[in-house]
């Protein structure tokens, strides 16, 4: 095996998918939050899930950056390459709800039933990475089948929200 194939192997396998959750529970809220005010043409919807993903990641890098890791070490290219590759599913989670909402016109579906496809995927992306998460730590399937089950309460919470709100 290749020194590099080897490095890419142990990232993968320290890869903390925390993120996707977090990024996930982050669309879902972005997609309420757009649903509430009204009716969003649709790449504004797309462009809104994509960008508020970028800005939080930039915040999470920016914190781990400039909180602890300061205080622990001087920042080096690498440190930052590090930091922003470990932040980067915030980011991926967004991408599959704004991918639903892009292609919601193709399966017949009005803005609200974009916003359902949308908030629908955006949940099974918070159970998703969340079970991903828990394997690539080392839990048992029992205890990632708790973190999922935890995060679908959660996110049945967030879409409780949506029909409080819009009625």
């Amino acid at each position: 095996m290749t020194h590099s194939r080897a490095r890419t192997l142990e990232r993968r396998a320290h890869a903390d998918y925390t993120g996707g959750v977090y990024g996930s529970m982050l669309a879902a809220s972005v997609v309420i939050g757009a649903g509430t005010l009204g009716s969003f043409p649709r790449l504004e919807l797309v462009l809104l899930l994509l960008l508020t993903g970028v800005v939080f990641w930039i915040a999470h890098v920016h914190a781990q950056l400039f909180g602890a890791r300061l205080a622990q070490q001087s920042l080096d290219r690498r440190i930052v390459l590090h930091v922003c590759r470990d932040e980067w599913p915030i980011v991926k989670a967004a991408v599959p709800p704004a991918a639903a909402v892009a292609i919601s016109p193709l399966l017949g579906l009005d803005v609200q039933g974009a916003l359902w496809l949308a908030l629908a995927v955006a949940v099974a992306g918070q159970v998703g990475w969340s079970a991903a998460a828990a394997r690539r730590a080392g839990a048992s399937w029992r205890l990632a089948s708790v973190t999922a089950s935890v995060n679908l309460l959660l996110g049945l919470l967030i879409i409780a929200f949506k029909i409080f709100l819009t009625h």
